[in-house]
């Protein structure tokens, strides 16, 4: 009798209910990366204009507040008053800068079916060291491409820009017609006004940090651009304006943009003037500007601003340009500061954060600061007993006011 097995002992180990709780759990969380991922991907032309909407709302929040405190003799700046003079400022800004992007665009445009052919013999001269074989098969290839798609597909992306634009300045007004609101919304959502103020304080430290960044990485890459425009110019290149444009753009792409710019300003180069040793020089002349201003300038301005992971860096270039394409490049690391800060917060999250910053120390005190605890026995606090005067004199005791 002893020596039979019971069905339990034969039967195969089940789970237990922790376990399928975190299984079922796993599952639902890859799902809904699944869903969120294809959301993303399908409504990134509002997602896109709604994020850049957002950033410029903070980039002009703090100044728009500044403005509707002044007062001008009796005459007081009101909200609604600042809001518009806001939207109006920006509302200028992109169209004068959409302008300026269309037309470059144009002149590209126009100026590359006349140097189509000589592009092509100047692609093909570049594999001429290894035979003429070699090179007769490049230029085969090269005239096989159909520019005109291209061309078309460049034309249809202006396009594009001037919806997004019109769509941005819609989605900038609203959020200024609703900021005056979103403290009281927040308290209203959370229930809880220590928990809408400790919200409150992250957002205002991501936006502090993006703005930084963002303002930090403007002039540098304006700084960038003109100076690309004054070499251009110095060697008589017909698109200097066009790539100073190119190059100030790119540059906000971490890494990638200088060395994609260093390379199409000396391709550009190479195709006008058909001379190696000339697009060489433009290629070392940039690269070393890009060089100094990424390796001198950048960190000098930057600090210590952005405690990024250069690893994690390229992971959402990669993982927006896959998503979202150009724009989500440019967006990367706007992104990834907030997601760092908000996992910085969350305890089941923080390793995510720890992984995404440069030395592996988030740093939570950095970007929001503690409040202190309540006490717990509020109707009887405890008495602190006073400690020894030092040699300073200092008696331990409370100097607050």
């Amino acid at each position: 009798m002893s020596g039979k097995t019971t069905p339990e002992q034969t039967s195969p180990a089940r789970l237990t209910f922790g376990e399928k709780f975190r299984l079922q759990t796993w599952l639902m969380g890859i799902i809904a990366f699944g869903i969120m991922l294809y959301m993303l991907m399908q409504a990134k032309f509002v997602l896109i204009s709604l994020a850049i909407a957002i950033i410029l709302f903070s980039l002009t929040a703090d100044a728009i507040n500044s403005i509707a405190r002044m007062r001008i003799g009796s005459f007081r700046v009101t909200n609604w008053l600042a809001s518009v003079f806001a939207v109006l400022l920006i509302s200028s800004l992109l169209l004068a800068l959409s302008a300026l992007v269309l037309s470059q665009l144009n002149t590209v445009l126009s100026t590359t079916v006349n140097y189509a052919e000589q592009a092509q013999f100047a692609i093909a001269e570049l594999f001429s060291f290894m035979g003429e074989d070699v090179e007769q098969a490049v230029l085969a290839t090269v005239r096989s491409i159909e520019i005109t798609g291209y061309l078309r597909t460049a034309a249809g992306q202006a396009g594009n820009l001037l919806s997004a634009v019109v769509l941005i300045i819609l989605f900038v007004a609203f959020l200024f017609a609703e900021r005056v609101w979103f403290s009281t919304k927040l308290v209203n959502l959370l229930g809880d006004s220590r928990q809408a103020d400790r919200v409150g304080r992250i957002i205002g430290s991501i936006v502090r940090n993006v703005n930084y960044y963002l303002l930090v990485k403007t002039f540098v890459s304006a700084v960038t651009g003109l100076m690309v425009f004054f070499v251009c110019s110095l060697f008589s290149l017909e698109f200097a304006g066009a790539m100073g444009i190119l190059t100030f753009m790119l540059n906000y792409i971490p890494n990638l943009g200088s060395i994609i710019a260093t390379v199409v300003v000396a391709l550009v180069a190479f195709v006008q003037e058909a001379d190696p040793s000339l697009a060489l020089l433009v290629f070392v002349s940039v690269g070393v500007l890009q060089f100094l201003v990424g390796n001198v300038i950048d960190p000098m301005l930057m600090g210590r601003a952005l405690r990024l992971s250069s690893f994690g860096i390229i992971i959402s270039l990669a993982f927006w340009g896959l998503v979202w394409g150009v724009p989500g490049m440019f967006l990367a690391v706007p992104i990834m500061v907030g997601l760092m800060i908000v996992c910085s917060h969350i305890p089941q999250l923080r390793p995510v954060a720890i992984l995404l910053s440069r030395e592996g120390l988030p740093e939570t005190e950095m970007f929001v600061p503690q409040e202190p605890e309540p006490p717990q026995n509020i109707s009887a606090p405890r008495q602190r007993a006073p400690r020894a005067p030092d040699a300073a004199g200092d008696t331990g005791g409370d100097t607050r006011a």
